[in-house]
């Protein structure tokens, strides 16, 4: 990388640095927009003890799912399980420690890692178990609890287009957690459909500007559909 130039030339370069026990965060919702070839490439290095923070943990054998077979989570901040038989089997198992967190909630507290903001009370979750252990306060008569911002070593991002800058733009429902995430990371990675040279994005098009990323790469996408119903003839 030179200067501005976020383009690294292969995925091992993009992951450079991850280690044994750092903490993920991972773009995507369900298995649309996932950073799938950078997942891919976190389970080709065999990286261990991972503290992973995404919506869900993908399917038995895509996403993040593919990172659970050999213990390489240890544990994971998510809202919901999903069509995942594994995950799920170790985190009933004990195997694996899940902080469910609301999905409103855990959007927040990755947009506040990103702003420098430590920590902000929520309505959400007072009263039931995940307040447990939080501290509570009242504001004009209504509960709320104390929710901790997430920070991660790394954020991996899967955006639509860029530019060589780090300019990001995301399409339709792949704008979900990605957004959040990119600012979450002391090394921000995305992986992108297509690069675009500095100036060819309209300025009001940009979603997340790129002084939140560090690397950048284009690649190739199977874009797999979780679950397809069609109609019966």
């Amino acid at each position: 990388m030179a200067g501005f130039d976020k383009v690294v030339s292969s995925y091992e370069e993009a992951m450079a640095g991850l280690e044994d026990n750092m903490t993920i965060i991972a773009g995507g919702f369900g298995l649309c927009g996932i950073p799938e070839n950078l997942i891919a490439e976190i389970k080709r290095k065999g990286s261990k003890g991972l503290t992973v923070v995404s919506n869900n943990c993908g399917v038995d054998d895509f996403g993040l799912g593919v990172l659970l077979p050999d213990r390489q989570i240890s544990k994971i901040v998510a809202s919901y399980v999903g069509e995942n038989a594994e995950f799920e089997r170790q985190m009933m198992s004990g195997e694996l420690e899940v902080v469910l967190t609301p999905q409103g909630t855990l959007a927040e507290k990755m947009r506040a890692g990103g702003a420098g903001i430590p920590a902000f009370f929520t309505a959400t979750g007072y009263g039931t178990p995940v307040a447990e252990g939080k501290e509570e306060r009242e504001f004009n008569g209504r509960h709320y609890i104390l929710e901790e911002a997430i920070k991660g070593d790394f954020a991996i991002v899967k955006a639509w287009k860029a530019d060589r800058y780090g300019n990001l733009v995301f399409r339709k429902t792949a704008r979900n957690f990605n957004p959040l995430a990119a600012t979450a990371g002391k090394i921000t990675v995305v992986e992108v459909e297509e690069i675009v040279e500095p100036g060819e994005l309209d300025p009001d098009h940009i979603h997340t500007p790129g002084i939140y990323v560090d690397r950048l790469i284009q690649g190739t996408f199977e874009k797999r559909i979780e679950q397809r119903t069609i109609r019966q003839k």
